[in-house]
């Protein structure tokens, strides 16, 4: 037999009211009474009435995730994350690919070929924060990255300039001092490259060590084609590098492989630290060290600020700018003695 909304406040200890809150991701239940009243709903098996939950409330139950590309291990995992994390609202996620265009962002927000969506998640590329609020009007949305929203909308990313900071101070920690940055992209407007640049910069300015123009390295994408081609431009030049600070794992990637194609032993004669932990680099030999943004928790924070204002009765409560925590993994790329794959 079908459980209800009471059998599940029964389980829980709780009113109904509380465990209808839980459901529609209010933010107005303390984070112990959240986790049991789940617990409750995971144990009893209980799942909704979507439809007569969205005739009352005119809402869908839907909600949209733009991200510029599906094949990106980063933001295929993220993808993933913010679908198990949706599933516990009971909310279906409809995934959509920009490729950083604009005119892409922009429909998306627009809601074009009809809204079904109650909220959108969307990680820009193109479109400034002025541009997406003002596109979207009425519907609420979350940005992911660290193009500033100015107090214009809700936005969930890393520190890039700290993290990019620290994965450089590593490098200079073991005595690298030619360090090399790969991943600048001048074509977009999503600032996140220039952000990781910056932190570089500012690493090896604190170390005495004046960044090296030429050794700033812009892609056409974050790819590991990309990431292959600038280290063999690196490699060919006068004077070698050390270290490479690549800003995704995917570069670092291809410049690993370009490194062993090459004979440059890695770690001894260049370091390589990646950024985003996908599990390729786990597995990479030697395995990458890499800065770890906490992934899920990106997930959780943004659909919690979806759910927020989607249940705000006129979508206006002020806008959150949410750091999300990160960390630095060393693995073999810059640690001889860390060989193993790590779990």
């Amino acid at each position: 037999m079908r459980s209800s909304l009471k059998d599940v406040a029964a389980r829980a200890g709780v009113s109904a009211r509380t465990v209808s809150n839980v459901v529609n991701g209010s933010a107005r239940v303390s984070a112990e009474t959240r986790q049991r009243v789940q617990e409750a709903i995971d144990e009893l098996g209980y799942r909704p009435n979507l439809a007569a939950r969205s005739l009352r409330a005119g809402r869908t139950g839907i909600v949209g995730l733009a991200i510029p590309e599906l094949h990106s291990p980063y933001f295929a995992e993220l993808a993933g994350l913010l679908v198990d994390e949706a599933r516990r609202r009971s909310w279906t996620v409809i995934i959509d690919q920009t490729q950083g265009d604009a005119e892409a962002e922009r429909r998306l927000l627009t809601g074009d070929g009809g809204r079904v969506m109650d909220g959108l998640i969307i990680s820009p590329w193109a479109l400034g924060a002025r541009d997406l609020t003002d596109t979207a009007r009425s519907l609420p949305v979350v940005l992911l990255g660290e193009r500033s929203p100015q107090g214009l909308a809700d936005r969930v990313a890393v520190d890039n300039v700290a993290a990019a900071d620290e994965a450089t101070t590593h490098l200079l920690a073991q005595g690298r001092r030619r360090i090399a940055a790969i991943g600048l992209q001048p074509h977009l407007a999503n600032g996140t490259a220039e952000q990781r640049a910056e932190g570089w910069r500012r690493a090896l300015r604190r170390a005495g060590i004046t960044p090296r123009p030429e050794w700033e390295l812009a892609v056409a994408s974050l790819h590991r084609t990309d990431g292959a081609r600038a280290m063999a431009h690196l490699l060919d030049g006068d004077t070698v590098p050390d270290a490479v600070f690549a800003f995704s794992d995917e570069l670092a990637l291809g410049a690993l492989h370009t490194a062993h194609a090459r004979g440059v032993s890695v770690p001894q004669d260049l370091a390589i630290v990646g950024f985003d932990d996908i599990e390729d680099g786990r597995f990479s030999n030697p395995s990458l060290t890499t800065v770890s943004p906490d992934k899920r928790q990106i997930a959780q924070r943004a659909l919690q600020c979806l759910a927020d204002r989607i249940y705000s009765p006129r979508n206006d409560l002020p806008a959150s700018d949410l750091t999300i925590p990160h960390r630095l993994v060393v693995r073999g790329t810059t640690d001889p003695a860390a060989t193993a794959p790590a779990h």
